[in-house]
């Protein structure tokens, strides 16, 4: 395949096809290089890691699903390494490009599925979001972009970085197509829906970039006439983007300490080769405390019962998908380690309560897209679906 993007991997070339019929026959699709691929080595974005494991004796439960479905695998898409990143960059394997502002980064650390997608080069591609991977780069490419409930999709044949926040999710182009990929992945039918209420996240708005607050601030606008019963408040106990950033160091603290346990015994025998920025973040999970991980521990609860509070059957939480649009490639480190943290800020509250978000390819900043996204409780995925079904066919 022609790849001007540098979506795929080119150590796996990668030609699977589906049944003959099904709810997706004639489709393609690309799986992010955590997907099992039977008879290929899974990379995980590390020449290190391809190079001591071994082939996949069989598919990923997601892959055996879409391809039983009819659709066709044509290649393993680019990560970030081992999925610790949110931009997309890999010092091993370059950056994907942004097929809608090239000078930007695409996000990741579904970068390549976001790509591939975003170029038209597959129908649709899946990823994995533990922190944001899959609703980032879905922001910055101009897609739609699904973390499902977590626990909800199978990730046996994944590999997998914090078991607590790690989820399945995928890109499309257009709604219909996602809630028909959707319903595949989800083994379920479901209608157009509508909900009560639409709350929207003043605290979460508040942290965006002005520009960023401001186009999207029309998007909301239809969004509540669409639903007709909405509401402006923060969903924060302290009010702010602030109280978001507590949550943020909570989740970073838990994702982090269960990264270095996922990978350590591999490090310690390893000594990979790792971009600076994951090296950093593993040698800051690894030095965490007992005590710190306890603090977000006994946290955790407290923030996942008052955001229950919050979204009452029928309510949706309406916010930033990202608090600004695909930044410049090439930017120093310590630049991008604290735009990092502001999307995390936002990432990490769907993460922490466990729950369905979709990501709308709705806004953009001087034509560089950015999407608003819909938090929903545990268990709404096919809710959140049947309502971007339906917007897509109304606004």
């Amino acid at each position: 395949m022609d790849d001007p993007y540098n979506a795929f991997c080119d150590h796996a070339v990668v030609f699977v096809e589906g049944v003959s019929d099904g709810p997706l026959a004639g489709l393609t699709f690309a799986a992010k290089d955590l997907f099992d691929i039977a008879d290929y080595r899974t990379g995980a974005g590390n020449p290190d890691w391809l190079m001591t494991h071994s082939p996949a004796s069989r598919h990923a439960a997601v892959v055996e699903t879409l391809l039983a479905a009819g659709a066709t695998l044509v290649g393993k898409t680019h990560t970030d390494e081992l999925s610790r990143g949110i931009f997309g960059e890999n010092p091993h394997y370059g950056t994907p490009v942004n097929p809608k502002a090239e000078n930007r980064l695409p996000g990741g650390s579904s970068s390549g599925s976001a790509v591939a997608v975003a170029a038209s080069m597959v129908d649709f591609a899946i990823g994995t979001d533990t922190g944001g991977s899959v609703r980032a780069p879905a922001s910055f490419c101009g897609l739609y972009g699904m973390r499902p409930t977590h626990g909800r999709l199978s990730l046996d044949g994944v590999v997998g970085q914090s078991p607590s926040f790690d989820t399945v999710g995928w890109f499309a182009r257009d709604a219909e197509l996602f809630a028909r990929v959707g319903a595949v992945l989800l083994d379920a039918e479901f209608p157009d829906y509508l909900p009560e209420c639409l709350i929207f996240a003043t605290d979460a708005f508040a942290a965006a970039d002005s520009d960023a607050a401001a186009a999207l601030q029309p998007v909301a606008e239809r969004l509540s006439v669409t639903v007709g019963a909405s509401e402006w408040r923060p969903i924060s106990p302290e009010g702010s983007p602030e109280g978001l950033a507590v949550w943020r160091g909570h989740q970073s603290t838990l994702q982090g300490r269960e990264a270095w346990q996922m990978f350590a015994d591999w490090i310690d025998q390893t000594n990979p080769r790792f971009g600076y920025e994951v090296s950093e973040i593993f040698h800051t999970g690894a030095g965490l405390s007992d005590r710190r991980v306890a603090e977000a521990k006994e946290a955790w609860p407290r923030i996942v019962a008052h955001l229950d509070a919050i979204l009452a059957p029928g309510t949706f939480i309406c916010l930033p998908t990202t608090p600004f649009v695909a930044p410049l490639r090439g930017q120093p480190r310590s630049a991008t380690k604290a735009l990092r943290g502001r999307i995390v800020a936002l990432t990490c509250i769907a993460g922490l309560l466990g729950a369905a978000q979709i990501t709308l390819p709705l806004g953009d900043v001087d034509g560089v897209p950015l999407g608003i996204s819909l938090l929903g409780r545990r268990g709404s995925d096919e809710q959140l679906l049947g309502f971007a079904r339906q917007l897509a066919a109304n606004l």
